[in-house]
């Protein structure tokens, strides 16, 4: 196996022995070689247009002119499209108002009310309640029928579970009734 380090000439670099440490025991978390990761830093400097004297605060103009481009952004969507929706809410809610203050200002009639006799009143529950018992037993037996038609599909991997055979149209059918 060729050896890829030999068709490159090697110079050697005089720096503290602190900073060896770090840069060692950091490059050994970036890449595989101490050129690489150095060839990495600086390419990460120029591609961001960086220098290492650079402050990266607020005080950067190229920071302060991306700051302000998204503020220019959030103002353009606040004025193209939450003002004009809030003005709309805001006139759809005025009339509202308005329609409920002419409203008020006719005023309801409702008649005088017709007093309930207590057999009368019986008789009406006892109706509701004989309605609400039979819409009762059609749901139960409408759900019998959905249980009936249930069935136990045992998991290859895992727990089983229940397998309802119906059609799509019918099982939406199902649902507006319930």
């Amino acid at each position: 196996m060729e050896n890829t380090y030999e068709k490159y000439r090697f110079s050697a670099i005089s720096i503290k022995k602190k900073t060896a440490v770090r840069f060692r025991a950091f490059s050994r978390l970036v890449s595989h070689s101490h050129t690489r990761t150095l060839e990495i830093v600086m390419d990460f400097f120029e591609r961001n247009d960086l220098s290492p004297n650079d402050d990266l605060g607020i005080k950067n103009n190229r920071t302060n002119k991306r700051i302000n481009a998204v503020i220019a952004i959030l103002k353009n969507i606040e004025k193209q499209q939450t003002l004009p929706t809030k003005v709309m809410l805001d006139t759809l809610f005025q009339e509202m108002s308005q329609v409920e203050d002419q409203e008020a200002e006719e005023g309801f009639d409702f008649g005088t009310p017709e007093p309930f006799s207590r057999d009368r009143e019986l008789e009406h529950y006892q109706n509701r309640y004989e309605e609400m018992r039979q819409q009762l037993g059609q749901y139960k037996t409408r759900m019998q029928d959905v249980m009936e038609r249930m069935d136990y599909v045992k998991g290859t991997f895992g727990k089983g579970h229940f397998k309802l055979d119906m059609g799509k149209d019918e099982f939406e059918k199902l649902k507006k009734e319930l």
